[in-house]
């Protein structure tokens, strides 16, 4: 919603925007530092739930100081004032990376909460509860905010929209918290024996090592790069699909924010019908090749539908999306896990997520940077080619993710990567 409002209410350069929110993914790599922090100092005999609450408090402070540090931007941009708003736009990014430090510490230790509670056999159906619950709760979270934010439809005057996001912001960020604390009251067990041997146990890795691992393998390195493809094919969209319902369709914010219900309901679908129906039918890789095609296929519907202005055929067009994202990270989740060798699950489970955090960081920005470039080369009065060219090099970059999957073998990888993998940790123990 705020991505939309500062992009066509605000009128914000689409990669401040993008520029911006892109800071939240850099900030994950502090998640090995948080991890840490959980394992070595407990908090009155906990491990998790005490940094899971100061994390959730951190997110919901930082989202409610977001609104009024928008619009003093917004007022900066509007008066022209060169330092004013490099300086406005460096306190975004602040504030952003401040927001995703924050996210770092609650979901690190809540990943770590469902790794202490669950059994290695329980674990997968944890991680498909979780999965399933993310998407409803997007898919919930959209309709309330499409229900509340009504009153701000046709509303583009800062001075009544301020006041009316920072209200909303505010029971969002009451409403938040409260759940986080009432999810995890008591659900963790008060451990008086704390002692671990952290140096044997830890597995968290830093980005030096992080690189020797990418790089030790063809197999791993296939794998990075196609995990950072098919990412920032997925999420280069995501800062301005609300704008593209705004400028193309003509939606005001309550329907715009219905989008992300539209993809959420659709992923859902996906992830339950690959896990339980395609993917052990069809195979992993089977699977992936066809949501990545899929996926191609509904940005080029995406594209088409901005031709009639159809607003009823963009949101069918965004559950096909959702599908197709279902199915293909399913199948890729499940690849991670063939993918990794499990006396060193941590450490390649976390090589996996710096991969996709760094896609998703460059597809905020890359997607907002885009849009200014498609808005030079159409002109401010033919939004739909702008909206366009991102949409068609988003399936370039998901035709390059396939080309790189067809390059992945598990097969090769176990083979190649468990004696790689030895020899260069056994270089490390000796120097």
């Amino acid at each position: 919603m705020l991505n939309r409002i500062m992009i066509s209410e605000l009128a914000f350069p689409a990669i401040l925007v993008g520029g911006g929110l892109a800071f939240e993914q850099l900030m994950a790599p502090s998640r090995v530092l948080f991890g840490n922090i959980s394992d070595s100092w407990p908090i009155r005999g906990r491990r998790r739930t005490p940094y899971i609450w100061l994390g959730a408090t951190g997110f919901c402070l930082m989202a409610v100081c977001s609104i009024p540090l928008i619009f003093i931007t917004e007022k900066a941009l509007r008066q022209g004032e060169p330092l004013a708003i490099a300086l406005c736009s460096i306190a975004l990014c602040i504030l952003f990376s401040l927001y995703g430090l924050a996210v770092s510490m609650a979901t690190t230790p809540y990943l770590a909460l469902v790794i202490d509670l669950t059994t290695e056999k329980e674990r997968p159906r944890a991680v498909g509860v979780i999965w399933c619950m993310l998407t409803l709760g997007i898919i919930v979270g959209a309709i309330a905010i499409s229900i509340t934010t009504k009153g701000l439809d046709g509303v583009t005057d800062p001075s009544m929209l301020e006041p009316a996001l920072q209200k909303f912001m505010l029971w969002v960020g009451v409403i938040v918290l409260s759940i986080s604390i009432f999810a995890c009251w008591g659900i963790e067990p008060k451990k008086r024996n704390l002692g671990v041997n952290l140096e044997n146990s830890s597995q968290e890795i830093g980005l030096k090592k992080a690189w020797k691992i990418i790089t030790s393998s063809r197999q791993i390195f296939i794998f990075f790069c196609f995990l950072i493809l098919y990412t920032l094919g997925l999420f280069l969209q995501d800062p301005i699909l609300e704008s593209y319902g705004a400028e193309v369709f003509n939606l005001p914010i309550s329907k715009t924010t219905l989008l992300n219900a539209f993809w959420g309901g659709g992923t859902l679908f996906g992830l339950l019908l690959g896990g339980l129906w395609v993917t052990p039918r069809l195979g992993k890789l089977s699977t992936a090749r066809i949501g990545c095609w899929m996926i191609i296929v509904s940005l080029v519907l995406l594209v088409a539908t901005g031709i009639t202005a159809d607003s009823q055929g963009l949101y069918g067009v965004l559950m096909i999306f959702g599908v197709a994202a279902g199915l293909a990270t399913n199948s890729a989740l499940s690849l991670m896990l063939d993918l990794t060798l499990p006396e060193m699950a941590g450490t390649f489970v976390g090589v996996w997520g710096l991969a996709q955090a760094l896609s998703r960081a460059m597809g905020k920005v890359f997607g907002g940077g885009l849009l200014d470039i498609g808005r030079s080369l159409s002109g401010p009065q033919n939004p739909f080619i702008a909206f366009s060219f991102v949409f068609l090099l988003e399936c370039i970059v998901m035709i390059l993710a396939i080309y790189v999957l067809e390059k992945i073998s598990v097969s090769q990888f176990k083979k190649d990567t468990a004696a790689k993998l030895e020899t260069m940790i056994m270089a490390e123990l000796d120097s």
